[in-house]
């Protein structure tokens, strides 16, 4: 075959196969659901009500102040402030109870799991954690037991749905990290059968599986590897786990063999004070046909004393944001 036939051969072939190698890494559109208000903490947890209305958690590193609770409606308008009293500042996961219907949200200022009136804010404890842990995120079983994620002790926590004292289901090495950023065990998520939850750990950029048989958890193990800065995490009725990779700024959709099948959107700059895209994504819910992401917009350097490639972006963030984009895998 002569060279210039070779050379048209290849390039006939590239052609067919170049749109389809982009199509299958169609990162989508992220659009800007909502704008918290003026002054408003950094935005971390998410969650959407039966009637469509988002629920975001603000997370104040230091836990000063009054912890608070954005409420918006499915146009994303501002619908109300909840104050959540006795809590810190320092909120984190947010869910509805899915049998008893009961707003929980995660305090890490006080090692606590309040339960919220989500129409004016008034709260009480659901369980207590002992002291030294970093309570994160929520998750449930089909019994209506509640799971909730320590980063700093490597442990998940169980309660009942009546909360109480929680005991240790697991305390595991794979839950903990010496990591960057400097939280093990995060989001969480039960596949569709629950033989398993799925938990993130963020400093190790690894996803966790723990095998679990008639309510008891088994051994865990590293389920896959390179999530850079995984944090919130779901599951969808595939059985396909949507991650936030908040030091990537992009969802990572990997199916149940480990294998990355979408990367969902990114970052594109700060505009007037807000992230365009994605930055520091910290958690995501799903609703219908579209994914909900707070930006957390985290400034690590205060933190940890340390720089990430986004520090200097999220201190330029003034107004954080809610991002959506639809539940579409490519």
């Amino acid at each position: 075959m002569s060279p210039v036939l070779r050379s048209a051969l290849l390039a006939l072939v590239c052609a067919f196969l170049i749109p389809f190698h982009a199509a299958a890494w169609d990162r989508g559109e992220v659009q800007r659901f909502a704008t918290l208000p003026a002054g408003a903490a950094n935005p971390e947890g998410i969650t959407v009500g039966r009637h469509g209305d988002v629920y975001v958690t603000g997370f104040n590193p230091t836990g000063a102040g009054v912890g608070k609770i954005f409420v918006f409606g499915d146009n994303g308008h501002l619908k109300r402030v909840l104050e959540v009293t006795g809590a810190s500042s320092a909120l984190l996961g947010i869910a509805f109870h899915p049998d008893t219907h009961e707003l929980l949200v995660v305090d890490i200022g006080q090692g606590a799991v309040h339960r919220v009136n989500k129409f004016n804010g008034n709260a009480s404890v659901f369980t207590q954690a002992p002291a030294g842990s970093g309570l994160n995120a929520l998750a449930f079983d089909r019994a209506g037991n509640v799971y909730v994620s320590d980063s700093f002790q490597g442990i998940i926590w169980r309660t009942g749905a009546a909360g109480g004292p929680p005991v240790a289901w697991v305390n595991h090495d794979l839950l903990r990290t010496a990591g960057f950023p400097p939280f093990g065990a995060n989001g969480m998520d039960f596949n569709r059968d629950e033989t398993a939850l799925f938990v993130a750990n963020t400093g190790n950029d690894t996803i966790v599986r723990i095998p679990v048989t008639a309510g008891a958890a088994g051994e865990a193990a590293v389920f896959t590897h390179s999530v850079n800065g995984a944090d919130g995490l779901i599951i969808d009725r595939d059985d396909n786990l949507w991650v936030c990779a908040n030091q990537a700024d992009e969802i990572v959709v990997i199916d149940p063999t480990g294998r990355a099948i979408a990367k969902l959107g990114d970052f594109e700059g700060v505009r007037r004070g807000s992230p365009v895209g994605l930055l520091f994504p910290a958690s995501l819910a799903r609703h219908g046909n579209w994914i909900y992401v707070t930006n957390l917009s985290l400034d690590l350097r205060p933190i940890t004393g340390q720089q990430s490639v986004d520090s200097q972006w999220a201190a330029e963030v003034t107004r954080h944001t809610i991002a959506r984009l639809r539940a579409r895998i490519p």
